[in-house]
């Protein structure tokens, strides 16, 4: 293919071609600021709000983070800028993203404006007309492409949905089971993830997993662990009760089970990574399938083991499931990979990012085909609270499939 392909282990693409001039260029920008990216975001968010200063109470009031998004990201794009697919799914997703915090198609040109404001300042020794017209036409698509997207999702779904705490549940002294009700339906599937806001850190959006397959009563149910710098999190576990009002933005995510196979099923779920597991165990009993679960629960002890009785309630009464509780200083990876091996299996894994990368590899050496590992990260692609992960039951490896917010976050 004339384009970039990647591992399949969400490294970054590279190209096995001649990319097209436009790439080149664009690539060609980013690494002359990559080495003071810092100052360079830093500016372009001061044109911008210098020039558009309605468009500041989009965003955080700190934007350290967000300034790190926005280089990751457009250095996702200068690596695909050929590659039509990835950049529709890609960017589609973003865009869609991007109604949650109130972004409308008229911000895009200001936002373009910044941009190339910015990189004339800072990219001079290889900044020219011929560079500066390969990024007006490399951002006129990207705009465009997150502008069709969001109008497309508009015709069918809200732009944020608010969900009301109905139940408040303490598992640990810093985890806690939130149930949620909606104030319309709530389309999303097991395995999938959700951004929420919380009424205490306006514009402070995180990621959490669904811990249940889809309900006929519509509730949603997340775990959520308490970090040390954690606002939301913190605010989540020991500050929410029922009746406070939450916001969503879409469900998003793809470790989701494919039920039009009958393969066996492998899940790593460490801490409240345990959360998405368990909605995958839940639909595989929906959808009637018998294929064989095993389920590897990791913790640092046994009272981290929060959700076990729930799981082993399973168990006894699937007899196709089977639940590992994995403690002590072992390891959650290396148990699963010692019971194998797995060949013929998808697995799925979800916790902390030293042990999703970790349990990648050891299921590999175990037999699973790296393309049938599935894996979600948003804590590390969608930013870090007080540069402490603030992860709280979303999960995962490198997944390409987590959106990274070019304009808000």
């Amino acid at each position: 293919m004339d384009g970039p392909t990647g591992a399949g282990d969400g490294t970054v693409a590279r190209w096995t071609a001649e990319p097209p001039p436009d790439a080149v260029l664009v690539r060609r920008t980013l690494d002359e600021v990559a080495p003071i990216s810092d100052t360079v975001t830093s500016y372009f968010y001061a044109l911008l709000f210098v020039r558009n200063p309605g468009l500041r109470a989009l965003f955080p009031a700190a934007m350290d983070v967000q300034r790190d998004l926005l280089f990751a990201s457009l250095l996702t794009v200068a690596e695909r800028l050929d590659d039509g697919p990835f950049l529709a799914g890609y960017l589609g997703r973003l865009g869609r993203g991007h109604r949650k915090y109130g972004v409308e198609a008229a911000h895009y040109p200001a936002v373009g404006e910044a941009l190339l404001g910015a990189l004339a300042r800072y990219a001079g020794r290889v900044w020219d007309g011929e560079t500066e017209a390969a990024w007006v036409r490399a951002y006129t698509t990207i705009s465009q492409t997150m502008i069709d997207a969001a109008a497309e999702d508009g015709r069918d779904s809200p732009a944020r949905w608010l969900a009301e705490v109905v139940a408040h549940e303490p598992r640990t002294p810093d985890v806690a089971v939130l149930t949620l009700r909606t104030d319309a339906p709530y389309p999303f599937l097991a395995g999938q993830y959700t951004t929420l806001e919380t009424p205490w850190w306006p514009r402070i959006w995180r990621h959490y997993s669904f811990a249940s397959a889809p309900r006929p009563d519509g509730l949603l149910t997340l775990h959520v662990k308490a970090v040390p710098a954690g606002w939301v999190s913190r605010a989540l576990v020991h500050r929410a009760r029922p009746g406070d009002v939450l916001r969503l933005g879409p469900p998003a995510g793809s470790m989701t089970v494919d039920h039009a196979t009958d393969a066996g099923l492998l899940c790593l779920g460490g801490g409240t990574g345990i959360a998405p597991i368990r909605a995958l165990v839940e639909d595989v009993a929906e959808h009637g399938d018998r294929r064989r679960v095993d389920v590897f629960y990791g913790a640092r002890g046994e009272p981290d083991l929060y959700d076990l009785d729930a799981l082993l309630r399973l168990q006894r009464t699937f007899p196709w499931l089977s639940v590992h509780p994995v403690t002590g200083a072992r390891g959650l990876p290396a148990a699963a990979g010692a019971a194998g091996p797995w060949t013929g299996r998808d697995a799925y894994l979800s916790g902390p990012p030293g042990m999703v990368r970790q349990g990648v590899g050891v299921l590999r050496g175990a037999g699973v085909s790296p393309e049938r590992i599935r894996h979600d990260l948003p804590a590390e692609r969608a930013g870090e609270e007080g540069r402490s992960a603030e992860v709280g039951g979303v999960h995962g490896a490198d997944a390409l499939d987590v959106p990274v917010e070019i304009v808000a976050q």
